[in-house]
């Protein structure tokens, strides 16, 4: 699926879980799914659980995550010696 369409599923609403970025139509937000993919859910258990979802909802949260990521710079937390 075209990048822009993935991202057209991604809403940000000031009146929608306090402004956080959701899954167009929910109240899921990008960080919930992407925080359930992190902890090993997989992309079959999350649809299980919120029936409303499709796969594409959920590459569109990576997707999401990897543009915001694009343009920012990591320092390191720790120092090593």
């Amino acid at each position: 699926m075209e990048q822009k369409r993935l991202l057209e599923r991604i809403a940000l609403d000031p009146k929608v879980m306090v402004g956080k970025t959701v899954i167009r139509g929910t109240r899921l937000t990008v960080q919930y799914i992407l925080n359930l993919l992190a902890h090993g859910a997989t992309i079959d258990e999350i649809l299980q659980e919120y029936k409303g979802l499709t796969k594409e909802d959920i590459l569109a949260c990576l997707l999401y995550a990897s543009e915001i990521l694009e343009d920012t710079t990591f320092m390191p937390l720790v120092e090593t010696a």
